[in-house]
């Protein structure tokens, strides 16, 4: 019997504590003896062998061997790379093809073999990045997320005549590389810090978005190969800009060739049914208790980040993994654990594990968590009982202020209490600011469509939203075309609507996301104490009557006085309160000609007086624009922040 995989590769696997499993599971060619082994881990199985071309997939001369009692099997052949092949495996209900679930490249849908990798030949250039990724702080540091699903970003355009659907798709999309050479400067000129890449794990069906996942090692190949999705990582990453990517370790797709009851039995899936099936998503949930699939899924994450420097990993749906009843709100659906709760004990520990361990390979890198639920301690310690991430999607923000700003104005005043009351929880995690494509698909409207009024008016309100989320505490993310502001929804088909910038609103809108981002980069005020009470604070909170909020953001370097008015009238001698009798000037305002605005601009310089106002001592008076956002700043302070970059 072959022992090629040592006794600690085998003890820690099945212990669940072995971080890099994919370095002696799934296949790996040999370049010096031509030779690939393949191992497996498939516990219920009767005999496998591999379904490969020669053997017309039936598994005939090609068997693998079992290798210990708990269920890993392995063999080695001269198999080149570039070899298409499945696991044939034989179970008491009859005989099954399956892919590896530790394959590192597959064939394009709708095919679904694994293909075997030679080794790697890609040289990184990024070693500067990686260097300064060390030495930041990202708490204290700007992250301007722009969320990108690759196959829609943009397309070529192709005649689709006689092609099938799938031939014409893969015609249209732009590869990795071809992405490095046009998305990478765009998304830098954009001032953006990060991107966000929506999941490019294998997967079968396009408008899943890579949601449903049958390739969990594998870069999805309707782009191109491992190695090019290194370059476009490779790419963003000598521009300057950090890349995450959306990581789904909360359920997986029941498609034949996938995890589904792998060995003829289930086993990535939880064995009790109510556990393991998500029935709004028709996908199956992890058995997170398993020791082996702990060692699957958090090797997993490390392989990500190990193999393809990857930043961070956005992980998806947090909830549906901490809460039992995640979907079950009817009395008898609930499932509930022995001792009365339905917390997901397994889920949260094997979420407390993943994030331990990736701290640990990784100190430096982003784990975000997407959570809908009001669970505590998202983003506190493990050691403290948190789950462990350093960011979470603020859900509850994008809701509330989504639901204010889609109001006509004459109703605001009666719902002021949508803009004030995150600030009452702001502190409590470390919060992203997500408009996300789940906010801009499904009937739900464009961004820019969210908003009331004509068309004058939405672009404003538009543009009032964009700085209201860029001046709050915490991160920003914003999806894909949401910069233009798009009438029509996130179309997953297709490509954004880019010739809408030749109409002056929406090329305006992209000025203004531009010249916004990069106010954003270069004001500490904005990013150093996002999650510190003394970044931040209220003037006015209260002035519900004129739907207008003041509020001042600060660091140890700056400060600055924001005011959004939140309806069409422009209001002269506007009285702001100010900390100290000194002059001030307006140093940006949504409302600038250039980007679609009535140019309601302050140009003098405002000399602060004494105030009877019960909180500060001074007030400026001023003039804001409707619909729009004005930034203000200490003279001195211009110039000193101006010196200082």
């Amino acid at each position: 019997m072959l022992q090629p995989i040592t006794d600690l590769d085998q003890y820690l696997f099945h212990q669940g504590t072995h971080y890099e499993s994919y370095q002696f599971l799934g296949a790996h060619y040999d370049p010096k003896s031509e030779m690939t082994t393949f191992t497996v881990w498939a516990p219920h199985a009767y005999k496998i062998s591999l379904g490969l071309d020669v053997n017309n997939w039936t598994g005939a001369d090609y068997p693998l061997n079992r290798v210990t009692d708990a269920g890993l099997w392995h063999a080695e052949f001269k198999i080149a790379p570039g070899t298409t092949y499945k696991y044939v495996i034989d179970t008491e209900n009859g005989r099954l093809l399956k892919a590896d679930p530790y394959a590192r490249y597959a064939q394009r849908r709708p095919r679904t073999a694994s293909i075997v990798e030679a080794p790697s030949s890609y040289e990184w250039q990024d070693e500067e990045w990686l260097t300064q990724r060390e030495k930041t702080d990202y708490f204290k540091s700007p992250i301007n997320i722009y969320e990108v699903h690759l196959g829609t970003w943009r397309k070529h355009e192709v005649d689709q005549g006689d092609l099938s659907v799938d031939e014409y798709t893969d015609l249209t999309y732009y590869t990795y590389r071809e992405m490095a050479e046009e998305m990478v400067p765009y998304v830098k000129e954009m001032g953006y810090s990060h991107v966000e890449i929506l999941p490019v794990t294998e997967h079968p069906f396009d408008l899943s978005w890579g949601y449903q996942v049958t390739g969990y090692y594998a870069p999805t190949s309707r782009f191109g190969t491992p190695d090019d999705f290194k370059y476009l990582v490779d790419s963003f990453h000598q521009a300057g800009i950090g890349v995450i990517m959306d990581w789904v370790p909360a359920h997986f797709c029941k498609d034949e060739h996938g995890l589904r009851q792998f060995d003829g039995k289930p086993l990535y899936e939880h064995q009790d049914i109510k556990r393991a099936v998500k029935k709004g998503w028709g996908t199956l949930t992890f058995d997170y208790g398993r020791p082996e699939i702990q060692s699957f899924l958090i090797s997993n994450a490390n392989y990500w980040l190990t193999e393809f420097h990857l930043d961070g990993l956005r992980v998806d749906a947090v909830h549906s993994m901490t809460d039992l009843n995640f979907e079950n709100h009817t009395p008898d659906s609930k499932i509930y654990n022995d001792d009365g709760t339905s917390v997901h004990k397994e889920g949260v520990a094997f979420i407390q594990k993943l994030n331990t361990v990736i701290f640990e390979y990784h100190p430096h890198v982003l784990m975000m968590a997407e959570d809908s639920s009001d669970i505590p301690m998202i983003t506190a310690p493990v050691d403290k009982g948190g789950l462990g991430f350093n960011y979470k999607w603020d859900l509850g923000f994008m809701h509330d202020t989504l639901d204010y700003f889609e109001l006509p104005q004459e109703a605001r005043q009666y719902h002021h209490q949508n803009l004030t009351f995150p600030m009452m929880y702001r502190y409590n995690e470390n919060y992203i600011l997500p408009f996300s494509h789940d906010e801009v698909v499904h009937g739900k409207l464009s961004m820019l469509d969210k908003m009331p009024g004509d068309q004058w008016q939405k672009f404003a309100n538009l543009r009032a939203l964009y700085g209201y989320q860029m001046t709050q505490p915490g991160k920003k993310l914003l999806f894909m075309g949401s910069e233009l502001g798009l009438y029509s929804e996130w179309k997953d088909k297709d490509q954004i609507d880019w010739f809408i910038l030749k109409y002056p609103y929406h090329h305006g809108m992209q000025k203004y996301v531009r010249a916004l981002n990069h106010f954003y980069l270069s004001h500490p005020s904005l990013f150093a104490d996002d999650y510190e009470p003394e970044g931040y604070e209220w003037i006015d909170p209260d002035n519900n009557k004129q739907s207008v909020v003041t509020y001042l953001r600060k660091s140890e370097e700056e400060e600055l006085i924001i005011a959004i008015n939140m309806t069409g009238q422009v209001y002269y001698d506007f009285e702001i309160e100010v900390p100290e009798q000194a002059g001030y000037k307006e140093i940006f305002s949504s409302d600038a000609e250039e980007f679609g605005g009535s140019n309601q601009l302050v140009s003098d310089e405002l000399f602060a007086v004494k105030s009877e106002k019960q909180g500060y001592k001074y007030v400026i008076r001023t003039k804001l624009p409707p619909f729009g956002i004005s930034i203000y700043q200490q003279t001195a302070q211009i110039k000193n922040v101006g010196e200082s970059r």
